[in-house]
């Protein structure tokens, strides 16, 4: 069974390059919006949820905190961001995210790795 794949990214360009790379092995719902994702997840669990830190309106973190009570432990949350910042990954771990991916030249390598299970937390070196 193909893994649902929730990506919540602003830049439209940005998401197709992703989601490119991504519906080879996944199936890829794709939110503008923090706020596009809250409707469809009150009807579709995602089994990965890839969420843009920098999003217009409600932030990545935020969108987080208002769903991770709902989407149960089994659910692999991974925050993403331009940003490099290690005080920005050490707020995301302590809110309870355990997995960050820098949107650098290796995203895809990255991102499948994360989901796969190959790595936990990603840091650009």
């Amino acid at each position: 069974m193909e893994l649902k794949v929730f990506l919540v990214e602003d830049d439209e360009v940005y998401a197709e390059f992703i989601k490119k790379h991504l519906r080879k092995k996944y199936q890829i719902y794709s939110f503008i919006t923090a706020e596009d994702c809250l409707v469809t997840l009150k009807s579709i669990t995602p089994d990965v949820l890839i969420i843009d830190y920098n999003l217009p309106g409600m932030t990545g973190i935020d969108l987080y905190e208002q769903i991770k009570d709902k989407i149960g432990k089994n659910v692999k949350v991974i925050m993403m961001s331009a940003i490099d910042d290690g005080n920005l990954v050490l707020e995301f771990i302590r809110k309870g995210v355990r997995d960050y991916v820098v949107k650098d030249d290796n995203v895809i390598n990255t991102l499948i790795s994360v989901i796969e299970g190959e790595d936990d937390i990603y840091f650009d070196d």
